[in-house]
């Protein structure tokens, strides 16, 4: 899971018992489980439990696997090079072990194949396809993720939309987005910018839906699925925004006929070890599962 921070300062104990999935847990049981080495960063050292979560940070926590649903579509592999694994991500697979999605993920299909070294770059949300980055070594993986953090990385989303013919020239947002632990939505707040997206209409079907260009500068929890809710064109089959759907989120298994029509299309950058241009592209397309729906 990826510890996130809100407004009140909290310790790693504090935020990790806030939330929803671990909420049959008491700090006796995180105490253990830490004492059992159980509980790991990105790179398998022992988290300390007291210390106070100043920046979103991914925490590794072994626990007794649920019944999970198999994500039934394939994982295919872009790139792969000594230092790097590139794969188009698919919908309804989350990037890495989070709440009750264990085996279900990308990075636990790469280690099975690779070995335990992958690690993940970045990361889409479960519901989002695309360009996903993972390294092979430990020597590798903070360049790489540098990239991001700097926002050296060239980021272009595809979704589908009501067509909004006032968007073809594109528009430029800026805002302050914030997602508490626990709460299912993100939301616009007042204060300092920290969510930017360029967003403009490429093609407008037949049917009435649009193909949408997303760039985000930033990369905010759920920030193009607010940001296209906030244009009044919200993004097809999203089952939190602008409302919530209560019977899709709180479904036992996933529909995998409708898909959240949003993609990571693609991602470039000047690697950090040759200096050379990369570029990686989908080959996903936002009409998979279910036919052409434009």
């Amino acid at each position: 899971m990826v510890l996130r921070t809100d407004d009140v300062p909290r310790s790693v104990a504090e935020t990790l018992l806030l939330t929803p999935s671990l909420s049959d847990w008491t700090r006796d049981d995180l105490d253990r489980r830490a004492a059992a080495g159980e509980i790991v960063d990105v790179d398998g050292a022992p988290v300390d439990l007291t210390q106070i979560v100043s920046r979103p940070v991914p925490v590794y926590l072994y626990r007794d696997l649920p019944d999970e649903h198999e994500v039934p579509f394939d994982m295919p592999i872009l790139h792969v090079d000594d230092r790097l694994i590139v794969v188009d991500k698919p919908h309804y697979l989350a990037t890495m072990p989070r709440g009750s999605h264990v085996t279900q993920t990308a990075l636990v299909r790469l280690r099975r194949e690779f070995g335990d070294d992958v690690a993940p770059v970045h990361r889409l949300d479960r519901l989002t396809a695309g360009v996903l980055l993972f390294t092979r070594r430990p020597d590798a993986r903070s360049a790489y993720q540098d990239l991001f953090a700097s926002r050296q990385v060239t980021k272009e989303y595809r979704a589908l939309a009501n067509a909004d013919a006032a968007l073809v020239d594109g528009v430029h947002i800026e805002n302050r987005i914030e997602k508490n632990t626990g709460d299912l939505r993100a939301r616009v707040v007042p204060g300092e910018i920290n969510a930017v997206s360029d967003i403009n209409l490429v093609e407008t079907r037949e049917s009435g839906f649009g193909l949408y260009r997303l760039r985000p500068s930033t990369g905010r929890t759920h920030q193009l699925r607010l940001h296209m809710a906030g244009l009044g064109v919200p993004i097809v089959d999203d089952p939190l925004y602008p409302v919530v759907d209560r019977e899709r989120v709180d479904a036992a298994v996933d529909d995998f006929t409708r898909p959240l029509r949003l993609l990571a299309y693609s991602v470039t950058f000047d690697d950090p070890f040759t200096g050379a241009s990369r570029h990686f592209a989908s080959g996903l397309s936002l009409e998979s599962h279910v036919g052409s729906i434009g």
